[in-house]
């Protein structure tokens, strides 16, 4: 079994630029083949310690400071940033990473959050229009060729005669991520535009329904389904003895059993197995939520007992 292990932070629970840092560092050190974080303003449960850090801020800091670990965002949320602006952004991060950054980019979804910052929130069938315009432009931003120039006609979002630059480094333009849980428009943009579908926080069984409506929607429209990149996310919470468990379960405010029950918790060997499980359904890649950024002890057990069993 080969499956390929990133660590995915949520910064906007309390996180400063140099404890991302530390665990990027140490995430590479370890082998992780990623270093992900989510895009959100606010902090979901407790009082957000610090503040949240703007992502691709920090993932602009992160490229200049780790040399091989691949860099991104789960996800970036379309009404944060216009298409044009943000494709500049990202490709410039490219270009600091020297070519190792991905765009998981969602229609948002956290309504408090754009409340409290002050940043338009539409309805839902809107908020993917808007997605599906931004991925439209993004791509044909990168994809345009140097010395020409790139329009788009769109109800949200026009783009007139852009000369198109920045260019990612990344041949074919920056991987880009969608994922979601949609029977219809979320597989059609992934088959359409995406590099790789993420099934978040659901079981190995409903993950696997996922990957197959974005597989048969892939052919329908002449793509060849392994083409994409099929990942899950998951929260991890590993211990090599349940009296770890049970503390690494407390520092994060989970009970072991639910973390059990619904992520990817237990001893080495159990969280292989679950691994294992989706493996079975079609995942390529797994997304390890790490919760206790201060835990760098934890990364270490996990490389050891789990990226070591299936990398």
């Amino acid at each position: 079994m080969t499956v390929d292990l990133r660590i995915f932070t949520e910064p906007q629970q309390g996180a400063t630029y140099d404890e991302l840092l530390a665990v990027a560092r140490a995430a590479e050190d370890l082998g992780f083949s990623g270093f992900f974080r989510s895009d959100h303003y606010l902090h979901m449960g407790g009082d957000g310690g610090v503040g949240p850090t703007d992502a691709w801020t920090t993932l602009a800091g992160l490229a200049r400071e780790t040399s091989t670990i691949r860099l991104g965002t789960l996800v970036t949320s379309a009404t944060f940033r216009l298409p044009g602006p943000l494709a500049v952004q990202v490709a410039g991060v490219d270009q600091m990473s020297g070519g190792r950054v991905e765009l998981g980019l969602g229609a948002g979804w956290f309504e408090a959050e754009h409340t409290a910052y002050g940043i338009p929130f539409p309805p839902l069938g809107e908020r993917f229009d808007r997605l599906e315009e931004q991925l439209a432009v993004i791509t044909g931003l990168w994809d345009t060729p140097a010395g020409k120039t790139f329009s788009h006609n769109g109800t949200h979002h026009s783009v007139a005669e852009s000369p198109a630059l920045a260019k990612p480094v990344q041949e074919g333009g920056v991987p880009i991520i969608i994922g979601g849980g949609g029977k219809r428009r979320t597989p059609t943009l992934a088959a359409r535009y995406a590099a790789e579908f993420n099934a978040a926080f659901t079981s190995a069984a409903d993950s696997g329904r996922l990957f197959g409506r974005v597989r048969d929607i892939a052919g329908e429209i002449g793509r060849d389904p392994d083409s994409l990149t099929y990942s899950a996310a998951q929260v991890v919470c590993v211990g090599k003895d349940e009296a770890t468990l049970r503390r690494r379960a407390q520092a994060i405010g989970r009970d072991v059993d639910e973390l059990r029950a619904n992520g990817l918790a237990g001893s080495p060997d159990e969280v292989v197995e679950k691994i294992t499980d989706f493996r079975a359904v079609g995942t390529e890649r797994v997304y390890l939520q790490v919760l206790d950024l201060s835990d760098l002890d934890h990364l270490a057990d996990i490389a050891d007992g789990v990226l070591r069993q299936v990398a």
